[in-house]
């Protein structure tokens, strides 16, 4: 039977939902403070003076130029050489497929100076890949292509797993519909798929981007000169104090929220 309830009568799983909301809110908000924080401590520090003064540095300039080109060459490298890989993860099924993307998204579980002490062990000079490199006049560690190795080994996983996604949520019948009407492979590819994935892909290659600008563990272990931003502020920390490093740490936060806004813009929105 169904309980009758007099007028005016709240229900007793009524009084308990509200303080469970409460709640919930409430612990999640302590994380989310925790989170946003010291981020808006660090933006309250900002000023004009001292932001104008941040942009005029000569060497932050040369450190913040040196990050965003590596950081493209790498994002680069990662769009040619891990979209075809994703293609093949989202769409083909074959024996070790799931190994595959095991190797892929390692980099992220291994601490960052690991990373970088593994690649000083494979690109040094003394190491078949390194030498053979240095023979053809490609020195790596120690000079800027070690900064874009290092951002690409810790950068690469996001892009073709972004990557991976958005093909996967591209129709497979899209294709072969285009493949009756007389497109090739590639041509379906191209006019289809590619389009349809376009700005999952575009996603995936900002943050790959992002990541790379800021990643350090394995940077100061291969290339400690030239400096990138993220061993700038961090070598001014060490040997002038904290007022010398919060201006570049604010130039570089600065760059980082407007990528980060960047991709929310360009996500999908949620369906209600």
């Amino acid at each position: 039977m169904t309980e009758q309830l007099s007028p005016g009568t709240v229900p007793r799983h009524g009084l308990r939902l509200p303080w469970a909301r409460l709640g919930l809110a409430a612990l999640g908000a302590v994380l989310v403070l925790f989170v946003v924080g010291p981020l808006l401590r660090l933006l309250f520090l900002a000023t004009p003076q001292g932001l104008a003064d941040g942009f005029r540095d000569p060497e932050l300039q040369a450190s913040i130029a040196l990050t965003v080109a590596a950081a493209s060459v790498a994002t680069m490298l990662a769009v040619v050489f891990g979209l075809p890989l994703a293609y093949l993860l989202a769409r083909r099924r074959f024996r070790g497929r799931r190994l595959v993307q095991a190797l892929i998204e390692l980099p992220v579980v291994i601490p960052h100076p690991v990373a970088g002490i593994a690649l000083l062990l494979f690109l040094g000079r003394r190491s078949a890949v390194g030498g053979a490199l240095a023979d053809i006049g490609l020195e790596v560690v120690s000079h800027a292509p070690g900064i874009v190795a290092a951002m690409l080994f810790v950068s690469a996983p996001i892009l073709v797993s972004g990557a991976r996604e958005a093909f996967a949520g591209v129709d497979p019948r899209l294709e072969r519909v285009a493949r009756t009407l007389g497109d090739t492979p590639w041509l379906a590819f191209r006019r289809v798929t590619l389009p349809l994935a376009g700005r999952g892909i575009l996603a995936g290659a900002i943050l790959a981007w992002a990541r790379s600008v800021s990643e350090f563990g394995a940077i100061v272990i291969l290339t400690y000169n030239p400096k990138v931003a993220s061993i700038l502020i961090y070598d001014r920390f060490t040997t002038q104090g904290l007022p010398a490093a919060v201006p570049a740490a604010l130039v570089l936060l600065l760059v980082a929220l407007a990528v980060f806004g960047l991709v929310r813009w360009l996500q999908p929105e949620e369906p209600r």
